[in-house]
């Protein structure tokens, strides 16, 4: 047995590690990898078909590279509520939601009531300013606390815009972000996203890894939960960075958590040495909670970007945030253009998701992620898994190591053999989550107790089998 240590987290986030833990047998993990695979083989037979036709005319025969994985991807023909049919006419959980855009779920009654009444008095797209566009604006300003805000298309649009816009304002160009982050496909946004151990050196002085087609400019990276460094970095290049950009909880490496003091250490940083502090909570957004992660945490950015969970499923997204910012794009400093920015039916399908997310609707189904991950916690104590819990609001997640992950580095060394057995477990059961290896769960507002319970038998069962 092994004790572990277990740092404090920001007390917004939810993590429990066990006390103790035991190692798995690597020869157990092989073989029920052998057989889940070879069961997913068996029943996804018409995913397989599907694949190797949509191969023909798609790249992968996915329309975003990331849905990929081997052999094939399973194909999805219908959804609603909390689930999935695939082609192979199977029902299956979804706890992915488009990594967090279908929080109210899918065929929500009330999006679809708000998109069908646009599409039939309203109209499609005006290229015009509309007053659909400004009660959207005036209710993402009340709930996120922003004195403006423009409304893109993608999580990537946005970012692209506030990093823009923050140069524009300190009259700066380079940019800090975080090692392993994800921001979408801007290019200095594309620098040391899951690089290579081997290209990037030493974890306390990190080497950029700028993939070969892209142009970043100048940019620095630093790893999560690292303040010495980072004001190292601040403290040597104030005078040509812009903007520092972050998940205020990273999101794309399963769910890292700000240490305790972390993220208002960063606020002050910013100010102390004029850089912009920019939020990415394009995946956490409204699943971390009522107003986000900047509310739940209690620290304010000078500019958020908002995607995904915004729009009911329909491709929205928005940035925003202090006065001293959006003036650039008042005053022409920062020119934000988009043809489809704003259009009736993404604003029809925000103020669809603005009346369902309540107060009460968020409670219930955090206390249905938090009884989820409570329950597992007891399975991983009694069979002494090397894993623990980890969730943030309407999310969840099991890490397959025996200390919390901190930063990309600690990610790195999370038993991946373990997370693709449990991610794979799952896919064959009728659940559903993110391809990859940084397993992650939402509970929609249309997800039960007893739908996650699902999540938490099969979980079970693995445990068995683990052990046997």
């Amino acid at each position: 047995m092994s004790k572990v240590h277990n740092p404090k987290h920001d007390p917004a986030g939810y993590r429990v590690v066990p006390d103790t833990t035991r190692a798995i047998d690597k020869n157990t993990v092989k073989r029920l990898l052998e057989q889940e695979w070879k069961r997913f083989e068996q029943t996804t037979q018409a995913s397989g078909t599907e694949n190797k036709i949509s191969s023909k005319s798609l790249p992968l025969g996915v329309t975003s590279s990331f849905q990929h994985w081997d052999p094939y991807p399973i194909s999805v023909v219908s959804a609603r509520g909390a689930y999935v049919k695939d082609v192979d006419g199977r029902k299956l959980l979804d706890l992915s939601m488009g990594f967090g855009a279908m929080m109210v779920g899918h065929l929500n009654p009330k999006v679809v009531r708000r998109v069908q009444r646009a599409l039939r008095r309203t109209g499609t797209l005006f290229v015009t300013p509309s007053p659909s566009a400004t009660e959207a604006a005036e209710a993402f300003k009340k709930r996120f606390k922003l004195d403006m805000v423009r409304f893109t298309n993608s999580g990537t649009e946005s970012l692209m815009y506030a990093i823009r816009t923050a140069r524009a304002v300190t009259r700066k160009k380079a940019i800090i972000k975080l090692e392993g982050g994800y921001h979408g496909g801007y290019d200095p946004l594309q620098v040391s996203v899951k690089p290579k151990l081997e290209n990037i050196g030493p974890a306390e002085a990190p080497i950029p890894e700028i993939p070969f087609e892209n142009e970043p400019g100048e940019v620095f990276v630093v790893p999560y939960n690292d303040l010495p460094y980072l004001e190292k970095i601040m403290a040597e290049h104030a005078d040509r960075i812009a903007a520092f950009v972050l998940e205020p909880v990273m999101e794309n490496i399963s769910i890292v958590l700000p240490d305790e003091g972390y993220l208002p250490a960063v606020r002050e940083l910013c100010d102390r040495y004029n850089i912009a502090l920019i939020f990415d909570e394009v995946k956490t957004g409204l699943t971390a909670g009522i107003a986000g992660a900047s509310h739940r945490t209690g620290v304010i950015p000078d500019l958020v970007t908002l995607a995904k969970s915004i729009g009911g499923g329909l491709p929205v997204a928005a940035f925003g945030g202090k006065q001293k910012y959006m003036d650039a794009v008042v005053d022409g400093r920062m020119a934000h253009y988009g043809t489809y920015n704003g259009n009736p039916l993404v604003m029809a399908a925000i103020m669809a998701v603005e009346e369902l997310v309540t107060d009460k609707a968020m409670d219930r189904a955090e206390k249905i992620n938090v009884n989820t991950l409570k329950k597992i916690d007891a399975i991983i104590a009694q069979y002494e898994l090397p894993a623990h819990t980890v969730g943030m609001g309407l999310k969840g997640a099991i890490t397959w190591s025996t200390a919390p992950v901190r930063n990309y580095r600690d990610f790195k060394a999370v038993d991946f053999e373990m997370a693709e057995l449990s991610w794979i477990w799952g896919i064959n059961r009728g659940i559903i989550t993110p391809p990859g290896l940084d397993e992650q769960w939402l509970v929609s507002l249309m997800h039960t107790q007893r739908d996650m319970d699902k999540l938490v038998e099969h979980f079970r069962e693995m445990a068995v089998a683990l052990r046997s």
